[in-house]
């Protein structure tokens, strides 16, 4: 569908620019440069607009998932633009009515029907994720070592929340003490390290068999007798929640 990605955060979509930032460590795009896209709209500002209500009415908060974020425009200069990550663009384009939208909708009906069926039957996951790295060329043997270890992160994941771990930042905090520990990186120092640059790429799926064992010998070894401590959890989860309750108190200081 992307018909040219361009390094300076501009995607062109069928001849149409869609400005895009890279926000947290994820991708926003620009609400307004999608809709013009899926509508045709002359005026996809004022689309936009009625669309929120529309969201709203239907139950959808947008006030925790839009984000005002400083985009060029054709006459240079900056200015705040509603923008969303991929997860609430896709919940908007459910609302949007056009004949654009509709392989979006049917794509979104597709993969809600085989996460059910994945519910009622893991295995059916675990033969998607095998087909996924089959279509991008790895080897069996690859594939193989790649599902066991996502079996390994799952226990270790499981041990975390027996322990304490709540949501994803605070497994990101666990997960980079045991990058720190078995490649004297964090993740993202390490993924810089590997020539990855693009947000969704994994890094384990560009791992070495070396790296993958030093990596699986030091979880199953250091994480459940360090990192899974109780008290060294609630340090790190206490330190991260301290920095951002700062942050927050300097944002309204100056509002």
């Amino acid at each position: 569908m992307v018909e040219k990605e361009t390094k300076n955060g501009l995607i062109v979509f069928q001849d149409r620019t869609i400005r895009r930032i890279l926000h947290e460590g994820q991708w926003f795009f620009s609400i307004v440069d999608i809709i013009a896209v899926l509508t045709e709209s002359s005026i996809p500002r004022r689309y936009w607009s009625d669309l929120k209500i529309r969201l709203k009415e239907e139950g959808f908060e947008l006030y925790e998932k839009i984000v005002h974020l400083k985009l060029p425009s054709p006459d240079g200069k900056y200015y705040e633009t509603d923008c969303a990550n991929t997860e609430t663009l896709l919940r908007i384009i459910q609302s949007v009515t056009s004949p654009k939208a509709e392989p979006f909708k049917l794509w979104l009906a597709k993969v809600g029907h085989e996460r059910i069926q994945e519910i009622e039957n893991p295995e059916l996951a675990q033969n998607r994720v095998k087909g996924y790295y089959e279509m991008k060329g790895y080897p069996p043997a690859w594939i193989e070592k790649r599902l066991r270890g996502i079996a390994i992160r799952q226990e270790l994941t499981d041990e975390w929340k027996n322990r304490g771990a709540e949501n994803e930042k605070d497994f990101a905090i666990l997960t980079t003490e045991i990058s720190k520990a078995t490649f004297g990186k964090t993740v993202g120092e390490y993924k810089q390290f590997k020539g990855l640059s693009k947000s969704n790429q994994n890094l384990r799926d560009h791992m070495t068999d070396w790296e993958h064992r030093k990596q699986k010998s030091n979880a199953l070894h250091n994480s459940f007798r360090h990192c899974c401590n109780r008290s060294f959890l609630f340090r790190k989860i206490s330190k991260r929640n301290s920095r951002i309750s700062k942050h927050c108190q300097r944002r309204r200081r100056y509002c």
